[in-house]
């Protein structure tokens, strides 16, 4: 056996370097900027950062992290254990958040291109009432269910396999012209994307020099290429009062008629990103690769 003066040495090493790995595996922890850089950059927020609008961790709090904006409305909605790397996440059983117009993401022209990104964990849910579709994030219009710009999942669609999700982006322009963008299971490859029931970061992006509409899921490109290039062609003009909500549609709040298939959310939601740019196909592989790192 080793001397107790030794002994006591190695403890002292071990709880150094013990908490330098617990320190540096913090999410928005400084630490970060020791470990190997994934991209170019050492944290999550380091993406793209002049163009990240807004920003909901949900460690512990509701509010926007950028404008320190609360939600005026919480339904069916707590705190649980996030995705791996993720301190905490929002958990909504057939729940949602409303929040009051956000300049940065809620003016007529704050998002000409775009990208939206979360980690989600919902269940591919056909054969529920109504084949409900489930809305992640979604800037209001008013009166009307689908926003000016909808991330969401068709998990009412698909019953080939339980374990495949359809994600995707719908934008609302000039208040009448919808175009959509999603992946098409039935072609395999990455489009076949097997995210329902675990968590999964999928993502949105418009550019508006290009009229090019794109889905991602865990770091790879999975809309269909055919749906990508749509009938709305320039920049994207918001429709004003615009409310962000998560979780839900807009006719599911308080004075809103819903169809059946419009239900709140119910499932984990977490690290919800607003970019007033269409991200590259890098920028989202690095942003996936470090939030799933915790950074």
């Amino acid at each position: 056996m080793k001397t107790r003066q030794i002994s006591a040495w190695i403890a002292a090493v071990g709880l150094l370097a013990s908490s330098a790995v617990f320190t540096s595996c913090s999410k928005d922890d400084d630490d970060t900027a020791t470990l190997p850089p994934i991209g170019g950059f050492n944290s999550s927020n380091e993406v793209a950062a002049s163009n990240l609008v807004a920003h909901w961790p949900f460690d512990g709090s509701n509010n926007e992290r950028i404008s320190s904006t609360a939600p005026e409305s919480a339904v069916n909605a707590k705190f649980v254990t996030g995705a791996s790397g993720q301190r905490q996440a929002l958990d909504l059983a057939s729940g949602y958040l409303v929040y009051p117009t956000i300049a940065a993401i809620g003016s007529a022209n704050s998002l000409s291109s775009f990208t939206v990104s979360a980690w989600v964990n919902v269940k591919n849910r056909k054969g529920s009432a109504g084949s409900p579709a489930t809305a992640f994030f979604s800037l209001s219009r008013p009166k009307e269910w689908a926003g000016s710009i909808n991330l969401m999942a068709e998990t009412g669609q698909y019953t080939a396999e339980r374990d495949t999700l359809k994600v995707k982006g719908l934008l609302v322009q000039n208040g009448s012209q919808f175009e959509d963008s999603l992946n098409d299971p039935t072609k395999g490859g990455d489009q076949g994307f097997k995210g329902a029931g675990a968590w999964s970061h999928v993502a949105i992006t418009y550019d508006g020099a290009t009229s090019t509409f794109q889905v991602y899921a865990n770091g790879k490109k999975i809309s269909n290429p055919e749906w990508e290039k749509r009938g709305t062609t320039g920049n994207l003009n918001i429709s004003t009062p615009a409310k962000a909500i998560i979780g839900a549609w807009a006719t599911n709040l308080p004075g809103g008629t819903a169809e059946a298939w419009q239900v709140p959310m119910t499932g984990q939601i977490d690290e919800v990103r607003v970019y007033n740019k269409a991200l590259s196909v890098g920028d989202i592989g690095s942003l996936y690769q470090l939030e799933q790192a915790g950074r």
